[in-house]
């Protein structure tokens, strides 16, 4: 039987240690004129100019994530008021009024853990439970999402498992979800922390995919 959810980007669930999940954000904020979508539950990077972007494609483990995306606030200038949306559009989707910083909130704490779902076949629980303390990526659905929801389509790549330390998401256990408990399909739910974390340390990741901002 397939699983119920399939894809929804990394969803804060908790923290190392089983401490509680304040669902705690930071306050940072998105160039207005940036065209890229960042959707709800996407990884975001630090730029050099002060603001922060998707996590954009990189080589020889150059980038540390910032957190993920929780929402956003903006002026509009048509409506002439803020605006708060769970995901940034692009500045072509929406009318913004430049006078007004626009805010993105962010998932930001290095012992945040997430949920993430796998995008094939884990095979069985023991072999799904190899992958557990490897690292992954999110391969090409990194910068993926809904439009409509605004809810990122990110999922685990399981070709992607392996021990290379420049992979950004480091596998930490498995969910118990009887609605999404069929091995041999896409869906399990993963439980992953942030490999390369601006907050903590010097290691960095190799992002996926073209976009156009790499990080500081």
């Amino acid at each position: 039987m397939a699983n119920a959810t399939t894809a929804y980007g990394l969803r804060p669930i908790g923290m190392v240690g089983s401490g509680p999940n304040s669902t705690g954000v930071t306050e940072y904020e998105i160039a207005s004129n940036n065209t890229n979508a960042i959707f709800q539950y996407s990884i975001c990077v630090p730029l050099a100019a002060g603001v922060i972007d998707q996590a954009g494609a990189t080589s020889g483990g150059t980038t540390q994530a910032l957190g993920v995306l929780m929402g956003v606030q903006y002026h509009d200038s048509v409506q002439k008021k803020p605006v708060w949306l769970n995901y940034w559009p692009g500045s072509g989707s929406v009318s913004v009024d430049t006078n007004y910083p626009v805010k993105a909130f962010v998932a930001d704490n290095p012992n945040q853990l997430f949920k993430v779902a796998s995008d094939a076949s884990l095979t069985d629980r023991a072999t799904a439970l190899t992958a557990v303390f490897a690292n992954a990526s999110l391969g090409t659905s990194a910068r993926t999402g809904s439009t409509d929801t605004g809810v990122a389509s990110g999922a685990l790549s399981v070709s992607s498992i392996a021990t290379t330390a420049t992979l950004p998401l480091r596998i930490v256990g498995i969910m118990d979800d009887e609605a999404n408990s069929d091995y041999t399909a896409a869906g399990i739910p993963l439980v992953v922390r942030l490999n390369a974390h601006f907050n903590a340390g010097t290691r960095r990741f190799d992002s996926q995919t073209t976009a156009d901002s790499t990080g500081i």
